[in-house]
């Protein structure tokens, strides 16, 4: 061997690395170590031979010694690397802390390591020490991995240090300082300095336009991101998935759908489309554009199904309605071994509540448990909302009550909860917990919390939940301003209603809806129908809900014949199908009108299983137009569903009795009495300074019953002797 050759090898293994491209030499380096470490052993042999060798070769000991630091300084880097790689973070630290010698390799291994496991402080305070290292060069890889612990934690003054000796060094030209520079400053919230340097760049590879392109997009500013997609097109620098994933992502936040269209064509061309990663936010793009139809055909088209996949495709199931489709979508994914996540059960758990199915959502919740997974909120939620709209509120309460941690979702979804099962008593108790422990309600909360306002008919509380609304500026919230109609509606407040209505001058379907149904109610056919009329001449389709409350305000009007127009207007010119709602309106309507026979064939014509309601109807109807025959029939069907209807036995008695039948009216009740069948009494309730009382009849349960009846008795006498100088003033 050449001697001469050996010092030329050792300084290639010593990282000739120091010049400011020094990466690449470093790589070379590498290679030479390699080939080092196979002939290690040689080596060895060489140094340890005669004396006179040794004598001659002196100074090649200390050569020696630097190549075996060099090979030592490669293992330990190789073990630091794996241990980061494994997650031990902190076996790598130890190690780092314990190396007698490190290079820029070991330094920026482990600031990475800090930063994959979401430790960027550390990151920055470990780049800090490497700084004052006086043995240690910078070099444009080192920078970009600084400046992206500082975008992480959004801290910019060291960062524009590093981009002030970026400057100063030159390395600001090179692609890696650049993409990192845009980065940061587009995660601060700094658009135009990223824009800036993007535009500085002397040259852009993918990751620079992506690195733009996201952050525009990431800060709101989706048209922009798009801008720089086309020109990036109009580039020599191909997109990859991840830049198509970003420009659909701002095509779906803007609802772009043209736009959205045409990079789907380019995704096609380029065979990123099939991938399940640009496939699903494909398919989220066309969900929010409208079109999810197109998403199901994407996902049949997927090559292959990740969780996020069939989680996109059960949601867009629910989105449309379809809640089966998408429990058997969730089946199926289970039957191709796809592990679902706390999106996946928070989405199919949804799909039962709103098929009321509990047992489908007992069972999900049992999963759930199983997997540890009831210590996430979306699925604790969604659990808690799928009890509630099943009915069981008991269920519900107790998963409320073991969460171990509540959002604004958890307590609206509560609040919501007892309001929909009419106590509005706890409802309210729920809130005013709420904002106990500092929650801020949000729209959501709001409109439940007026909801309860309404059903319970207290105006004053609506009023003061109506304040808050005000105080921070939601008020033109589509949800809310409905809500606040619905509310003042069912408070006996018309006006009010009408007057918020009108203020808002929304052009929302829901709040005209609302305004609709709060006329209908309250006897306005005219103002409800004329309002109905006004929603085509600005541009609004009526929904299912807003032909409930134009047919029931034909119905209070008696307009027949209008009111068969709407109807069959709605699946000839809207394409609505007329539900359970609809036809229980169009009978309501025949049997005011007193077209019993037509009532009753519209029931039994019905595409429904007739319930209860639609006979009760026709039932109520008889008894006011004295029609035993049709009276019989309708109860007849009612006790079929329910046996011990009371108040069915009790109105076919009353029609018996009206109509002279004495000997049938005493034989119903008989009937009831045989049965075991109890009226079951009526509640009612009053508001008394701040205090909600309810009584039902012969009711001497409340705290201040005895001085209640007192003052009724006294009444009672009053009245007494008021009706007998009254008699004996006719006696005169």
């Amino acid at each position: 061997m050449h001697y001469l050759h050996f010092p030329f090898l050792v300084q290639e293994l010593q990282g000739i690395s120091r010049n400011p491209g020094g990466f690449q030499i470093g790589l070379v380096g590498l290679l030479f170590l390699n080939m080092a470490l196979s002939v290690r052993p040689l080596f060895r042999r060489l140094f340890t031979g005669p004396k006179d060798i040794i004598d001659r070769s002196k100074g090649l000991s200390t050569l020696e010694t630097q190549l075996d630091t060099q090979v030592d300084l490669f293992e330990a880097n190789s073990h630091l690397k794996q241990l980061i790689k494994t997650g031990h973070i902190n076996d790598a630290r130890s190690l780092f802390d314990k190396m007698l010698h490190r290079d820029e390799i070991t330094w920026t291994t482990m600031i990475s390591g800090y930063i994959g496991a979401s430790n960027a402080t550390e990151a920055l305070i470990l780049f800090s020490h490497m700084w004052t290292d006086p043995m240690i060069r910078m070099d444009p890889f080192i920078l970009s991995v600084a400046l992206k612990a500082c975008g992480r934690i959004l801290e910019l003054k060291p960062g524009e240090s590093i981009h002030g000796y970026s400057v100063k060094s030159g390395f600001v030209n090179s692609v890696f300082v650049g993409s990192a520079l845009l980065d940061m400053y587009t995660k601060a919230g700094c658009i135009s300095l990223g824009c800036k340097v993007f535009d500085e760049m002397p040259m852009r590879n993918v990751v620079s336009w992506t690195a733009i392109i996201t952050g525009l997009v990431n800060a709101g500013y989706n048209k922009g991101g798009l801008i720089y997609f086309s020109k990036m097109w109009g580039s020599d620098v191909e997109c990859d998935s991840y830049t198509f994933t970003i420009a659909l992502k701002a095509c779906a936040n803007s609802g772009f759908l043209t736009y959205g269209k045409a990079i789907h064509t380019k995704t096609m061309k380029a065979g990123f489309d099939v991938g399940s990663f640009v496939a699903n936010t494909l398919a989220t793009m066309y969900n929010k554009c409208g079109k999810l139809e197109y998403g199901l055909r994407l996902f049949e088209r997927m090559r292959t199904r990740d969780v996020v996949s069939w989680t996109s495709i059960i949601a867009r199931y629910i989105q449309m309605g379809q809640d089966e489709q998408a429990v058997q979508a969730f089946i199926k994914m289970r039957q191709s071994e796809i592990q679902p996540n706390e999106f996946t059960f928070s989405a199919v758990i949804s799909g039962c509540g709103a098929l009321a199915k509990i047992e489908w959502g007992e069972q999900l919740h049992a999963q759930v448990l199983h997997l540890g997974l009831m210590n996430s909120l979306s699925v604790a939620n969604a659990i808690m909302t799928m009890y509630s709209k099943c009915g069981c509120l008991t269920s519900a309460s107790i998963v409320f009550h073991g969460m171990p941690g509540r959002d604004v979702v958890s307590w609206s979804a509560i609040i919501a909860a007892y309001s929909q099962e009419g106590l509005g008593e706890e409802a309210l108790g729920f809130f005013s917990l709420m904002r106990r422990e500092g929650l801020k309600p949000n729209e959501f909360t709001l409109a439940s919390l007026l909801s309860v306002c309404g059903n319970m008919a207290i105006l004053e509380q609506g009023k003061q939940v109506h304040g808050h609304v005000l105080s921070i500026g939601i008020e033109h919230d589509i949800m809310i301003n409905s809500a606040l109609i619905n509310m003042y509606s069912k408070c006996g407040s018309i006006g009010e209603a009408s007057r918020i209505f009108d203020a808002a001058g929304g052009e929302d379907v829901v709040s005209w809806t609302a305004m609709i149904n709060g006329y209908a109610e309250h006897g306005y056919s005219k103002e409800a129908i004329d309002l109905f009329e006004k929603m085509s001449k600005v541009g609004l389709k009526p929904d299912y809900v807003t032909f409930i409350g134009v047919l029931g305000a034909c119905s209070h009007a008696g307009l027949v014949n209008l009111g068969f127009q709407y109807f069959n207007s709605m699946s000839k010119e809207y394409n609505i199908n007329p539900g359970k709602e609809h036809y229980g309106c169009m009978i309501d309507l025949l049997c005011r009108a007193g077209r019993l026979s037509d009532a009753e064939r519209m029931i039994d014509n019905m595409p429904f299983r007739q319930d209860d309601v639609v006979w009760s109807t026709l039932l109520r109807a008889s008894m006011v137009h004295g029609d035993v025959e049709c009276g019989k029939r309708a109860a007849e069907h009612i006790l079929e569903l329910y046996p011990n209807c009371a108040g069915t036995h009790i109105t076919l008695s009353n029609i018996y009795a009206a109509t002279g039948r004495w000997r049938d009216a005493a034989d119903m009740r008989k009937l009831m009495k045989s049965k075991g069948v109890i009226k079951e009494p009526g509640w009612s309730w009053i508001k008394v300074k701040e205090q909600v009382s309810a009584f039902v009849a012969g009711d001497r349960s409340h705290p201040q019953g005895e001085d209640i009846y007192t003052m009724l008795d006294l009444l009672t006498s009053k009245a007494e002797h008021i009706g007998c100088f009254q008699e004996m003033d006719l006696l005169l």
